[in-house]
């Protein structure tokens, strides 16, 4: 039997998610977590069952949860959730799509997802509650801090560390051994040098 997984939010990153975690197969999807208004509504056939109020009763049920919004303007969001989860005892599973590539040598954090056909390469490391986004490239001896969003089609090239809470938009590209600080916004399309 599947373990059950709780998702946090139900918007658009949470479809990808949601075909990400039924393609890796790992998990039943026991149901989501968005505003109250929202309760009952379905989204890509699971129910929308509670709101935040509710994750303490819900862990009595389900002891995994993964945050499914993600992070654009601010890691706030994101963080606060993540530490949230933690407290209540929530276990935050990694999940990798079969269609990615990590390699045996590169470590992944908890709470953190690798999207459809990311590269992530030898030496590489991904912190804790990061998004690789679908088609990403994680160099070799790169380091993504944790909370951090790698977007749709981002390279980071060899030897780069990306800090804590940074988002690296779609498309972007960052020159080999660059050192991107914490917090960091990269426009899509942008060379980080």
């Amino acid at each position: 039997m599947k373990p059950k997984l709780l998702l946090i939010g139900g918007g658009g990153h949470c479809r990808s998610l949601i075909d990400v975690i039924e393609t890796e197969g790992k998990f039943e999807i026991f149901g989501i977590i968005d505003i109250p208004e929202k309760i009952g509504e379905i989204v890509l056939g699971y129910e929308i069952i509670g709101s935040n109020e509710d994750l303490k009763r819900l862990r009595g049920e389900c002891s995994y949860a993964l945050i499914a919004f993600g992070q654009i303007k601010s890691p706030d969001g994101r963080i606060r959730m993540f530490e949230h989860l933690k407290t209540m005892g929530y276990k935050l599973p990694t999940v990798i799509s079969p269609r990615a590539y990590v390699s045996k040598h590169a470590h992944i954090g908890e709470g953190s997802v690798i999207f459809h056909d990311a590269l992530i390469n030898a030496n590489a490391a991904v912190g804790d509650n990061c998004i690789i986004n679908t088609k990403a490239l994680i160099e070799h001896d790169s380091i993504i801090g944790d909370h951090c969003h790698i977007s749709t089609g981002a390279i980071v090239n060899g030897e780069t560390v990306i800090k804590r809470g940074s988002f690296f938009g779609s498309n972007a590209v960052s020159k080999e051994v660059t050192l991107i600080e914490e917090r960091s916004f990269i426009k899509a399309g942008s060379v980080a040098k």
